[in-house]
């Protein structure tokens, strides 16, 4: 008898020990299911997922291509050195061109005085502009998977100036 008793007991602490672990595994699933992520954080992973840029490049100029290619397909460049050509397109819209030491285009920068001409920024950095205090709009987007990050401003000032950017992540 003495025996069975011994089992009695511990059949009882081992019964109290796993309902005592039930509770805390449901205790802790339930709050860990409350938990949701802030908007914030959603919107950062939703933003994380776009694998493909919208906008990669201008004018038919992408990163990577030489500083040769380049004048090919925007012409003789208003100031040109190694490290970097400047356009004039047109009385509204200029382009900087950076290179590496390889002559290759690492960053792509067109400003659009008074916004003419400029493409949408919904084509260029998808939704969400943040706001600055200053009235003056913007959002950057990385795509790591393709080495570059892509940029959207919109200055506050009397005659806006919109700037895009492309440039190689560094």
């Amino acid at each position: 008898m003495r025996n069975s008793t011994e089992k009695s007991k511990l059949g009882r602490t081992e019964l109290i020990y796993l309902l005592l672990g039930t509770l805390l595994l449901l205790l802790f699933g339930v709050v860990a299911k409350g938990q949701t992520p802030p908007p914030a954080t959603k919107a950062v992973r939703a933003h994380l997922q776009i694998q493909q840029p919208l906008y990669t490049e201008y004018r038919g100029v992408r990163l990577g291509m030489t500083a040769t290619e380049v004048r090919t397909k925007l012409g003789e460049p208003v100031m040109k050195s190694n490290e970097q050509d400047f356009f004039v397109v047109s009385p509204s819209e200029t382009a900087q061109i950076a290179y590496d030491a390889f002559q290759k285009v690492t960053t792509i920068s067109t400003d659009y005085s008074g916004g003419v001409g400029a493409p949408d920024y919904r084509n260029v950095v998808g939704e969400g502009l943040l706001e600055r205090p200053d009235g003056s709009l913007f959002r950057m987007v990385q795509y790591q998977s393709a080495g570059m990050w892509v940029s959207y401003n919109r200055s506050a000032t009397v005659v806006p100036v919109v700037t895009i950017t492309i440039q190689v992540i560094k």
